[in-house]
Parts: structure tokens; C-alpha cells; sequence
């Protein structure tokens, strides 16, 4: 993790805003994608990261979270990558069973979307 998305990580600890153990969450998950060999930079994947506390957030609080389907045209920009969606998925698996809240489709649509990009990022 570079110091850009280390500073990220830690305005939204010291914010107040979201809670220790999603913020040591989404640090864990951030350290899995690089131990994968993604490139976990600010420049890719701070806005991965500050959706993920802020999804991770309301449905932890209980806020409302859209329970919707996947939205079509995130659905079709993932057509072709299926492994994003998986990995979208597993992450959302291991939020579940961590912090006991759990992550609608069209909030993997769009975490799917975040890694799809990583994936065609190369590490830098």
C-alpha cells in the first residue's frame, strides 16, 4: 500500500465515521489483492477502497443498503469478467462471515467492477 492510500485508510479510521473492524477489514482485504500481485495503489484502488468502507459501513449500522439486482449495464460491463465477479463474491463471503453483515448483488456489481480494474491494471 502506498502512502496515498495509507493516508485514505487513515482519515476514515480517525474519522469516526466507520468502525474499527471494517476499516481492519478492508486493510486485510487490500492486503490480500496484493499479495495476489494487484497493484493496491491510491491512484487504483482508492476509490475500491473508500466504497468498500462506505458499503461495508451501512450495512454493518443496519443503514439502508439498495437490495437490488445488479444494475444491466454494470452487468454487461462485467459480461467478460467473470473472475471479478467471483472475487466480488468471495470478498462479500468473507464480509459476511467477519463482520456479519451482508452485501446485495448491486453492491458486488459494483465491487466487481473496482476489481475488474485492478485486474487490467498491471502492478506498479
Amino acid at each position: 500500500m502506498d502512502e496515498g492510500l495509507a493516508r485514505r485508510v487513515r482519515l476514515f479510521r480517525e474519522g469516526g465515521h466507520v468502525p474499527g473492524e471494517v476499516v481492519e477489514f478492508v486493510v486485510a482485504e487490500l492486503g490480500l489483492l496484493a499479495a495476489a500481485g494487484r497493484s493496491v495503489t491510491e491512484a487504483r484502488a482508492g476509490m475500491l477502497t473508500s466504497h468498500l468502507m462506505m458499503a461495508l459501513t451501512r450495512s454493518v449500522k443496519g443503514e439502508p443498503v439498495d437490495q437490488g439486482a445488479m444494475d444491466e449495464q454494470v452487468a454487461a460491463e462485467l459480461a467478460d469478467h467473470s473472475e471479478a465477479v467471483a472475487a466480488a463474491r468471495d470478498l462479500a463471503a468473507r464480509a459476511r462471515a467477519a463482520l456479519g453483515c451482508r452485501l446485495p448483488e448491486s453492491e458486488i456489481g459494483f465491487l466487481g467492477m473496482h476489481l475488474a480494474v485492478l485486474s487490467r491494471c498491471a502492478p506498479s
